[in-house]
């Protein structure tokens, strides 16, 4: 029984950018005792993010909604995620991280619902911002990127180690062209605070964290709101003493695949501008981690309309995690995996069969 409502904080910004880094960072700052809860949404229909977190903590709930923008995903798989997870979990606090080509304002509105008045206590949103790519008109100019900027309490400056390297070779000051951005988008207001992965947390984005919700959610550009429906086929447990009008269908939203006889299922989405294709491959297959980092660097320098490209991968040399976009990787030792996944997201349909082959490739004979 929840005694009080769940301390909630919406996670925000453009692809690639950290969200999910930070929020392992926050993860780890999980007083002994409590339980955290965090929400996943992703464009492509594969669903990585959650295996790249790797959370091995019993007092962290992960769940995954695949599959669409936020104006979309913010309907019946995101209210039955949400819900299952407060009822499951019973956390002390709730992190959700919505796709980065997705409309905050959507899910910040189903939050706000009469029904989650007394159960979810909406804090600080927080919009991730690398400020290299203010130099680039595919994120400034993009609706979604000037949104997750306008519902945002706080904006967290991330990947800033890398700063100087990129001032000295493209000239001038990213801190003034943020400034100036935020400026023209009459945001000048909104609190900056910066953030470096390898320092850890600041305690300003920690107490930032815990403070009230301040923004008024029509903030920035977004497509009108349009109340969720559900049909009563799929209406389960409203007895629920939450006084929950969602859904708790005990598998609506959790991912099953069918494989083919080489063990493979391929996925994919289109909006937003950009295309998915992800894949997933059964897990008593492995793949040559040499031949599979050899494959990866062929794409992310083969692409020029590749924006991401993410995988949790079981390999002969361990379970690896790979985190790509525009120009940086990360790769990490993980503990565990079910299967194999990668997706890439680029800004046009790319030679999705021949991508597949080379996969293949790499495979483990």
């Amino acid at each position: 029984m929840i005694i009080k409502a769940i301390p909630t904080n919406i996670i925000t910004g453009f692809l690639g950018v950290g969200k999910t880094s930070l929020i392992k960072q926050l993860l780890k700052t999980k007083p002994e005792g409590e339980t955290w809860a965090v929400l996943v949404n992703e464009f492509g229909e594969v669903g990585i993010d959650a295996g790249l977190m790797d959370a091995s903590d019993s007092g962290v709930q992960i769940r995954e909604v695949a599959g669409g923008c936020m104006c979309c995903a913010a309907g019946v798989p995101t209210q039955v995620a949400i819900n299952q997870l407060i009822v499951r979990a019973k956390p002390d606090r709730l992190l959700i991280e919505p796709t980065g080509l997705g409309h905050p304002n959507e899910i910040i509105k189903v939050l706000s619902a009469p029904h989650y008045q007394n159960v979810i206590s909406l804090q600080s949103t927080l919009c991730l911002i690398d400020a290299r790519k203010l130099r680039d008109e595919r994120y400034r100019g993009h609706d979604n990127f000037i949104q997750q900027l306008h519902v945002a309490d706080m904006i967290v400056t991330t990947k800033t180690d890398l700063y100087p390297e990129f001032e000295a070779a493209a000239g001038g000051h990213l801190a003034d062209d943020l400034n100036q951005y935020l400026n023209e988008l009459q945001l000048s207001d909104t609190r900056v605070i910066e953030h470096c992965a390898t320092k850890g947390l600041s305690e300003a984005l920690l107490d930032g964290l815990k403070q009230p919700r301040r923004q008024n959610a029509t903030n920035g550009k977004s497509a009108a709101f349009r109340p969720v429906t559900t049909s009563a086929s799929l209406l389960r447990n409203t007895r629920d003493s939450l006084g929950l009008q969602g859904v708790f269908a005990e598998d609506a939203s959790e991912q099953t695949f069918q494989f083919d006889a080489r063990g493979l299922v391929r996925k994919h989405n289109q909006g937003e501008g950009c295309f998915s294709y992800g894949w997933v491959v059964e897990p008593m297959q492995e793949f040559d981690f040499d031949k599979l980092m050899q494959f990866i660097s062929a794409q992310t320098q083969g692409h020029s309309a590749l924006l991401r490209l993410k995988a949790v991968m079981i390999t002969s040399d361990g379970i690896a995690g790979i985190n790509w976009s525009d120009g940086d990787m990360a790769v990490t030792e993980l503990d565990d995996s079910l299967d194999s996944r990668l997706e890439m997201i680029a800004t046009q349909a790319l030679n999705w069969d021949e991508i597949e082959q080379g996969l293949l490739g790499c495979l483990a004979r």
